[in-house]
């Protein structure tokens, strides 16, 4: 028997168009940033496959980097042969549920308590799905074999040993951002859209007055601030969930924090889908009475040029913890050995970290 969801009988595709129509100022400005490519053409993909839960795509090789050969009517031409590469995904799959006791609705004079939780749902996957792209790069930055070990040097930015233009040890200024990514792409830099990090290093580039917060008028014509502000041109998003440590600094306990900054295209995004992403279970008889909402996503996140490898998953969808190992990642390849192995160019992933102190 179907579960009763706010005096109505309970239609899930109903359910979930309402839930999309709930706005969500984090949603729009991450999911829907240049950063994030959607790619739903994978998800037929993946479900045609065993599984289901991983899959591997062609990436061409460039024709770009070989020498032209003399035209002179006698030297014999050397074709060349481009490489192929290839790049593997994994579907991450979430789920939860939420309980509430029909007492708890009599008791507070008709306050539906599972209506509050359906109205939140939308924005706790927003959650999860950020804290999900933030476990990714973990991972990425976590890689330690040769290659993956170079791309992490070379697209990682520490300033904590370095004195800013304020004179303050460690700590980010108007410059480090740009610097930053021209050290991991080069001339390719420009592919750069989107700033991820801390409060605590947000605060003091707003104190710098190199980082603008954007502006929001609500209902009742009252402006106020969102959590996404622009730094270098770049769109910045201010969140505590960006990785920081305690480190020991001259005697003194400092904090050491890790902002990410993504490019265009960085990270491709494919809604797997579920058979049935949401449903509510009546129990009437425990607790006097209640209902469940339950809900379920699979979702697959993949860096650009950076392959998934499963080395270390016990499961068909990885934890949180898997997807920051570093084994589980590496550079996309031509899949061969020795000499002839060729991965991706650095200069061509738009994905870089800063270091610093604040």
């Amino acid at each position: 028997m179907p579960g009763i969801f706010d005096g109505k009988l309970f239609n899930a595709e109903v359910f979930q168009k309402y839930l999309e129509r709930i706005p969500n100022t984090r949603r729009r400005e991450l999911i829907r940033s240049r950063a994030v490519r959607p790619r739903p053409d994978l998800a037929a993909a993946m479900a045609e496959q065993t599984g289901g839960n991983y899959l591997t795509t062609p990436m061409l090789g460039l024709i770009s980097g070989t020498a032209a050969q003399n035209y002179d009517g006698q030297t014999d031409l050397t074709a060349n042969v481009t490489d192929s590469f290839a790049q593997s995904r994994v579907v991450v799959g979430r789920a939860n549920g939420w309980t509430e006791r029909d007492f708890s609705c009599d008791a507070t004079g008709g306050v539906d308590f599972l209506e509050n939780v359906a109205e939140q749902i939308s924005e706790y996957w927003e959650e999860v799905d950020q804290d999900t792209i933030i476990a990714i790069l973990n991972g990425v930055f976590s890689m330690s074999d040769a290659e993956g070990a170079a791309f992490v040097a070379a697209h990682t930015y520490d300033v904590t040993a370095k004195t800013n233009s304020e004179g303050v040890l460690g700590a980010m200024d108007a410059t480090t951002l740009n610097t930053g990514i021209q050290k991991a792409c080069g001339d390719n830099k420009g592919k750069f859209s989107l700033v991820i990090m801390h409060s605590m290093v947000a605060m003091n580039l707003e104190n710098l007055k190199v980082l603008a917060y954007m502006k929001y008028t609500d209902s009742e014509g009252i402006e106020r601030d969102l959590a996404l502000a622009t730094l270098n041109g770049r769109s910045v998003l201010v969140d505590d969930a960006m990785p920081c440590e305690e480190v020991t600094v001259g005697g003194d306990t400092r904090m050491k924090y890790t902002t990410y900054v993504l490019g265009d295209g960085a990270i491709e995004y494919t809604d797997c889908g579920v058979k049935t992403p949401y449903e509510v279970h009546r129990d009437p008889k425990t607790h006097g009475g209640e209902d469940t909402l339950y809900a379920r996503q699979r979702k697959a996140f993949a860096p650009y040029g950076i392959s998934f490898t499963k080395q270390v998953m016990a499961k068909d969808s990885p934890t949180d913890a898997e997807l920051q190992n570093g084994a589980n990642w590496e550079l996309v390849n031509n899949g061969k050995t020795g000499s002839a192995r060729k991965t991706i160019a650095h200069k061509a992933i738009p994905i870089t970290r800063i270091i610093s102190l604040g």
